[in-house]
C-alpha cells in the first residue's frame, strides 16, 4: 500500500477529527456506526474508505455489531462504485497493525475499484506446509474458538 503520513498531533486521530467535522472531507455515506468518504490517495477513481464512527485501532477492537455495519456499508458502496465508474473488478482491503501495513490507527476498510494494470500488487510467496500441518493449525484455532 502506499504509505500516507497521518501528520495529526500525537492522541487527534485523523479519522475521528473527519467523522467530527473538524476537518474536511468528501462524504459518501453515513448512518450511526459508519462513515464512507473518499480516499485522498485514489489510486483508481471511486475509491472510498469505510471507517466505524467510534474509534478502535484495529478489528480486533470493534465490535461485532460494527464489524456487521462496515460490511454493510461496504457492500452498499460497492455497488454504487459499480453503477457510476463500471471498473471490471472491485478489491475489499482492510489492514491491522504496522506489519499489516496499516497507516492510519482507525479501523477502515478500503472499496477500490479494479483495473487492469492499474499498479495495484496483492500477491505473496505462497507456503504450502502439508495437510498434517494445516489440520494442526485447524485444531488449534477451533479450541479457542470454542471457548471464545
Amino acid at each position: 500500500m502506499p504509505m500516507f503520513i497521518d501528520t495529526s498531533p500525537p492522541g487527534q486521530c485523523i479519522f475521528c477529527r473527519l467523522v467530527s467535522g473538524d476537518i474536511p472531507s468528501a462524504k459518501v455515506y453515513e448512518d450511526a456506526l459508519t462513515i464512507a468518504f473518499m480516499d485522498l490517495g485514489q489510486v483508481n477513481p471511486g475509491h472510498v474508505l469505510v471507517a466505524t464512527r467510534r474509534h478502535a485501532a484495529t478489528l480486533l477492537d470493534i465490535t461485532a455489531e460494527e464489524a456487521a455495519a462496515v460490511m454493510q456499508t461496504a457492500q452498499r458502496v460497492a455497488r454504487a462504485v459499480q453503477a457510476v465508474f463500471d471498473p471490471p473488478g472491485l478489491t475489499l482491503l482492510q489492514a491491522n497493525g504496522r506489519e499489516g501495513d496499516q497507516t492510519v490507527f482507525h479501523f477502515h476498510l478500503h472499496v477500490v475499484p479494479r483495473h487492469g494494470g492499474d499498479g495495484i500488487a496483492l500477491s505473496w510467496p505462497r507456503k504450502e506446509p502439508g495437510a498434517e500441518v494445516l489440520r494442526g493449525y485447524a485444531e488449534r484455532l477451533r479450541a479457542v474458538l470454542v471457548t471464545a
